[in-house]
Formats: C-alpha cells, structure tokens, sequence
C-alpha cells in the first residue's frame, strides 16, 4: 500500500511542475511579445528561442529558489498540505487571468499563496515578515525601475540616432531585437522557474529527503524542463495584450524594452531577490511608451493591467485558504 505521507510529496511534486508549465504558458508573452509585435520574429521561432533559453537561464542560480523557500513560511509550519495549498492557488490564479489575457505576476501569485495557506494552517505567526517585507519591497521596486529604465534607455537612442531615419533605424534594430528578445528569454528562465524549484525544495525538506535546503540538480532539471514546455506551448492571448494593445511598439521600442527589461530582472536574481517578469517587462514598455508621449499609451489597458497587478497577492491568497479547508479534512493527517 502507497505510503500517504509519499503521496502526498508526489502530489505536491506534480502541482510544482503544473505551476512551471503553467508560468511558461502563462509568461511566455513577457519574453516575445515586443518582438512578435515588431514582426523581428515569427511567433512559432519566438517561442521557439524563448523554451530553449528559458531552460538555460533555469539552470544558472538557485538564489531565488531559496528566497522562496525560506523567507515566505516559518519552516516549523512548513507542512505538504502548506505547500500543495499554496501552489493550487497561484495555479487557479494564473489560470483565471490567462482567460482573461490579463498579465499578471506569477511570482505574486505563487508568494499570495503560500501566505494564504501559511496562514490557513498556524495563523499570521506562520509567516516570517521579515523575509516577506524585502521579498514584496523588490516586486514594488522592480516595476519603477522598469519604468524609469526603459524611459531613459529610450531617450539616449533617440538622442544617439536623431538624425537617422526611422525606417532605417527600425531595419537595423529589428536584427538586434533578435539578440534583446533572446537576452529577455535567458533571464525570465533565471527568474521564473526558480519559484517552483523553491517550493519541490521546501516539500522534500519537510518530508525529510533532505536535511538542509539545497536544490538538487534534479530539481533544477525537471523545473527547467517544465517551464521550457510551457514556454513552447505559448499563450497569445497575453502577447497581444502586451504586445500589441499596450503600446504600439517599433523594432527599437522593442530592442529597449527587452534589454532593460532583462537588466532589472538579471541584477535581482543575481542577489536572490524574486522579481515579476510581468510586473518589469509591462512598467518598461510603459517607460518606452511616455517617451514617445502620453497618448501613445492605452491606459484603459494599462488600468486593467494594474488591476491584476493589485488583485494578484490577495487574490491568490485567498484561493489558497480556500484550497487549504477544503484538502486538510481530506487529506491532511
């Protein structure tokens, strides 16, 4: 007879890897939707470069990985049920705004809920606020970066190119888009997968498999490959969202978005600070966009954005309490 403690790790194990296919479909548009729009790339090649790279940049750190897994949750409440709650709920989440093609932050959704299961299992003392207070001051700090990054980036161009013409401008940088958007993918993949290698990590250090937490490279493999299929299996609805309803973007919007996008996200992870890839790429394309001028932004598409940008932490924590009340009388012993 299967061990139900066993069971219950593989459960959690297969709800990590949904939860990475899933951030892979769901965020596929924050690495190639700037350069589908731009017509630098066709969108079957986009996704293409975006699953392979998405896998490499997996494989490169796990900083973030155990920012997630040690900063969110008290390890002495750190129980399966803690863990399979909180990833049923970013899942259920991330499912609901990819219907809707709202761009919303998996890393939110996946730190609302294992609050939100955190506190459904011992109350608020479950949480460590500590951990939680540079984990959230680097989700809100990322976007203004963004933000403020890409408006500059786009003003030094524009101030180095300003006597060339525009249809040779966007022909030249419609080839180095290619680089950006590969650069942009590289880094989503360091950022992104990492979440849900901190979660199976949690999971086997509570079950015991592992005495200390360290991401074994398996981990780090099946995580990868996970995101890598997810990324493969795309999300249009969201890359037109972003990439086509937002702002209206050229091949040197594009170059601008995806280098300073991939900047902010690369330097957060190299300190193991967990940044959303929405949140950085979404607030850089707005930079690019008030450079330009006011008008060029949608912001009825911009309202809806930050909408699902505010909802996304409570929302998904909520999803976990609920998910949480609901599976322990069942399965929690």
């Amino acid at each position: 007879m299967l061990d139900p403690v066993f069971a219950m790790l593989c459960l959690v194990i297969f709800a990590a890897l949904l939860f990475d296919y899933i951030n892979g479909f769901h965020d596929t548009a924050n690495a190639i939707a700037t350069c589908v729009s731009t017509r630098a790339m066709t969108i079957k090649g986009a996704i293409f470069m975006a699953a392979t790279l998405n896998f490499a940049g997996a494989m490169i750190s796990t900083k973030v990985a155990t920012t997630i897994g040690k900063d969110i949750v008290d390890g002495g409440n750190l129980t399966q049920m803690v863990v399979l709650a909180g990833i049923s709920g970013a899942i259920i989440w991330d499912i609901i705004t990819w219907y809707y093609g709202l761009p919303s932050s998996s890393s939110h959704a996946i730190i609302g809920g294992l609050m939100g299961s955190g506190f459904a299992h011992a109350g608020i003392n479950a949480l460590k606020w500590g951990g939680l207070k540079k984990i959230i001051l680097a989700l809100v700090l990322s976007p203004v970066l963004g933000t403020v990054i890409g408006f500059i980036f786009m003003m030094i161009i524009y101030r180095i190119f300003r006597n060339s013409s525009p249809s040779g401008l966007n022909k030249h940088f419609r080839r180095l888009q290619v680089v950006s958007a590969a650069f942009m993918a590289f880094s989503h993949g360091t950022a992104d997968a990492q979440k849900s290698m901190g979660v199976i990590t949690m999971a086997l250090v509570s079950y015991g498999l592992l005495k200390t937490f360290v991401v074994p490279w398996e981990v780090m493999v099946a995580c990868a490959t996970a995101m890598a299929l997810g990324t493969a299996a795309g999300g249009w609805r969201i890359i037109k969202t972003v990439g086509h309803d937002f702002v209206k973007l050229q091949p040197v919007h594009g170059f601008c978005v995806e280098t300073a996008s991939a900047g902010v996200i690369l330097s957060a992870s190299a300190v193991g600070m967990p940044t959303s890839t929405t949140h950085v790429i979404t607030s850089t394309i707005l930079g690019v966009g008030l450079s330009k001028r006011l008008t060029a932004v949608n912001w009825r598409v911009a309202y809806r954005i930050l909408t699902a940008w505010i909802l996304t932490i409570p929302a998904s924590a909520m999803v976990s309490y609920l998910v949480y009340q609901i599976l322990n009388p069942l399965l929690g012993k």
